[in-house]
């Protein structure tokens, strides 16, 4: 994997202040565009639910998403319905319509969600070699998941020619995911559901990119960060139309989701 995104922001890293990255914050909308972009739940050795990332299935079976994700985790599976977890019962701790976290309803096996045994990831080592931190993970899905697009992995170096030029800013990116969508000290909101948000590209050189990791920020009207649960999920080159992944969410560097996103 990292042959396949070096160059092109593929991982990021963690700082003394950097949290994992969540959910699509500020301006999102729900996000019907891109039908592959899953949620995806890990499970450990016995089975137990463990963590929720964001990812993209780029072929029929293979599942982009962070290292940060399948780090640790036994099995995993993976909701393509764009309200997977938006039925979520608190005292139940399972949504009844798509069957999240636990298994898959009736119906949906093969064709909106698939369990998997088969976990990767390119050498991720919990942020220790910063910034070539191999966040990048890879889900295997037991069954295949027919859909009429999938994510498009860019070509390496793609964004190279930007590293040091002026107008960064007006480098659109389109982020997606399942993760929350707000995160203060007295809230935190989670749809559970797929959204998406516009960003803009900022850096790509500094201490914190190091040549494997792109800076964006989503403040500002119409525009949008990532947050909690969005961890893995895709960073597109382009508008909400666009399937061309240059990154996959990894990390912020605010608490509460308010600050520069890492990916």
């Amino acid at each position: 994997m990292k042959r396949l995104l070096a160059g092109v922001a593929a991982a990021a890293s963690l700082l003394a202040l950097a949290v994992p990255a969540g959910a699509i914050t500020n301006d999102w909308v729900e996000d019907f565009e891109h039908p592959f972009v899953g949620l995806v739940v890990f499970y450990d050795e016995d089975g137990e639910f463990s963590h929720r990332c964001s990812g993209s299935l780029v072929d029929s079976r293979t599942f982009l998403t962070a290292g940060q994700c399948t780090d640790g985790a036994t099995t995993a599976r993976v909701y393509f319905q764009q309200d997977a977890g938006a039925n979520y019962d608190p005292e139940t701790q399972v949504d009844p319509v798509s069957g999240y976290p636990e298994t898959c309803v009736e119906d949906t096996l093969g064709v909106t969600c698939a369990p998997s045994v088969q976990l990767f990831n390119d050498g991720f080592d919990d942020f220790a070699t910063f910034p070539n931190t191999g966040d990048v993970g890879i889900v295997i899905l037991d069954q295949p998941i027919v859909l009429a697009e999938y994510g498009e992995l860019s070509e390496a170096g793609i964004l190279d020619s930007l590293a040091a030029g002026r107008g960064r800013n007006s480098v659109l990116l389109t982020v997606s995911g399942y993760g929350l969508s707000e995160s203060n000290p007295v809230h935190v909101e989670s749809y559970r559901e797929r959204l998406m948000a516009s960003s803009t590209l900022t850096n790509l050189n500094s201490a914190l990119n190091g040549g494997f990791n792109l800076q964006t920020n989503g403040n500002g009207n119409g525009f949008g960060g990532t947050c909690s649960g969005d961890s893995g999920g895709p960073v597109f080159l382009g508008d909400s139309e666009s399937n061309l992944i240059v990154a996959v969410t990894s990390f912020g560097l605010d608490a509460w989701c308010r600050g520069a996103d890492l990916s």
